[in-house]
C-alpha cells in the first residue's frame, strides 16, 4: 500500500483535508456492524462517484468519533468488469466480501431505456463478483438480498431472484468461498 494512501488517510481520519468537497463528518445513526469490529481495512467498491464520496465520509466520521483504526480504501469500480476486479482482489487480499450492489428502483430500473443495464448490473455483475471472489480466495461471500426476490411480480425481482440462484449453486461448488 502507497504511503500516500496511508497519509491520506491520515490527514482524512483528523478531518484535516481541506479540499473543496470536503463535508461536514456526521455519524450515520445506524453505523455498519462490520465497521465497528474495527477491520484492518474495509474496501468501498461503488460505481456512483457521490455515493462513494458519502459512505467514505460516513465511515470517516464513525472511524473518528470510536477512535478505531480501519483503513477505507475507497475505489470507483463497476461490477460488470471482471478484469477490474480481479485486479482488485489481488491488490487488496479480500477476506469477506459483503455485495449489495443490486439496483432497487423499480419504476426507473424497469423503464425501458434502463431495463437490459439494471438487469446486465443485476445478474451479471453478480456473478462476475462471485467469480473473481472465488478466484481470490475469499473466505466469506455474503449477498444482501431483498424480499422482492422471494416471488418476484417484477422484473427487477426476477433479476435479483436469479443472481441469488447464481450465489446458491456457485458456494455448492466451491469449498473455499462460503
Amino acid at each position: 500500500m502507497s504511503n500516500r494512501l496511508i497519509e491520506e488517510f491520515k490527514l482524512s481520519k483528523n478531518n484535516k483535508h481541506n479540499d473543496s468537497n470536503n463535508v461536514n463528518l456526521k455519524v450515520p445513526k445506524n453505523p455498519p456492524k462490520s465497521l465497528l469490529i474495527n477491520p484492518k481495512k474495509i474496501i468501498l467498491f461503488e460505481l456512483s462517484e457521490f455515493n462513494l464520496f458519502k459512505i467514505e465520509r460516513e465511515c470517516l466520521a464513525i472511524i473518528s468519533s470510536k477512535q478505531l483504526d480501519t483503513l477505507i480504501i475507497p475505489i470507483l469500480g463497476d461490477i460488470r468488469d471482471p478484469d477490474n476486479l480481479r485486479h482488485i482482489f489481488t491488490k487488496f487480499s479480500v477476506d469477506c466480501v459483503y455485495h449489495a450492489a443490486a439496483y432497487k428502483h423499480v419504476p426507473l430500473v424497469e423503464d425501458d431505456n434502463n431495463l437490459a443495464k439494471a438487469s446486465e448490473n443485476n445478474i451479471l455483475g453478480t456473478n462476475n463478483l462471485a467469480l473473481a471472489a472465488i478466484e481470490g480466495g475469499v473466505s466469506s461471500f455474503v449477498m444482501i438480498s431483498t424480499d422482492k426476490a422471494v416471488r418476484p411480480a417484477n422484473v427487477m425481482g426476477a433479476t435479483k431472484r436469479f443472481a441469488e440462484i447464481i450465489i446458491q449453486s456457485l458456494n455448492a461448488e466451491t469449498s473455499s468461498t462460503r
